[in-house]
C-alpha cells in the first residue's frame, strides 16, 4: 500500500506527459494531495470543478437506476486528458484521483491502467 504524496508522485513520473495529479474528496470538493500543475492548470480549482463532474455522473445513474459503479470518467480537450477514477475499498470512500496529461506526449491506454494501479495501491 501506498501514502497520497507517494501515489501522487508515481502517475507523474510514470504517466508519459503527465501535468498534474490530485486526489480529492468529493464529498467536500477539497484536494488531499496535489502535485504539478501550473499557472495555467490550478489543480485546487480543477478538483472542486471535477466533483461537481463526478457528482452529477452518480446523480444520473442513480435516477436511471443503473446498479453499476464508474470505473473512470475521460475528459477529452484539444491537447490534454482528463481522467477521474473514484477509489474503491472502505479506505477510498468518497475519494477520487485525478490525472493530466498532455495529449501528443502520452499513451492514454498506458495512463487508465496506470491510474487503476495507483488506486488500488493507494492507502488513504
Amino acid at each position: 500500500m501506498t501514502s497520497v504524496e507517494v501515489s501522487l508522485k508515481t502517475l507523474l513520473t510514470e504517466a508519459d506527459g503527465a501535468l498534474g495529479a490530485a486526489v480529492v474528496d468529493y464529498t467536500s470538493g477539497m484536494a488531499l494531495g496535489t502535485l504539478g500543475g501550473g499557472k495555467d492548470l490550478d489543480l485546487s480549482v480543477a478538483a472542486a470543478g471535477n466533483t461537481d463532474l463526478i457528482r452529477a455522473k452518480a446523480r444520473t445513474m442513480e435516477t436511471l437506476g443503473m446498479k453499476d459503479k464508474i470505473e473512470d470518467i475521460l475528459v477529452t480537450l484539444g491537447s490534454q486528458y482528463h481522467l477521474i477514477r473514484p477509489v474503491t475499498g472502505r479506505a477510498g470512500n468518497g475519494l477520487f484521483i485525478y490525472l493530466v496529461i498532455d495529449k501528443s506526449r502520452s499513451n492514454l491506454a498506458m495512463a487508465r491502467h496506470l491510474l487503476k494501479r495507483t488506486e488500488e495501491q493507494m492507502e488513504v
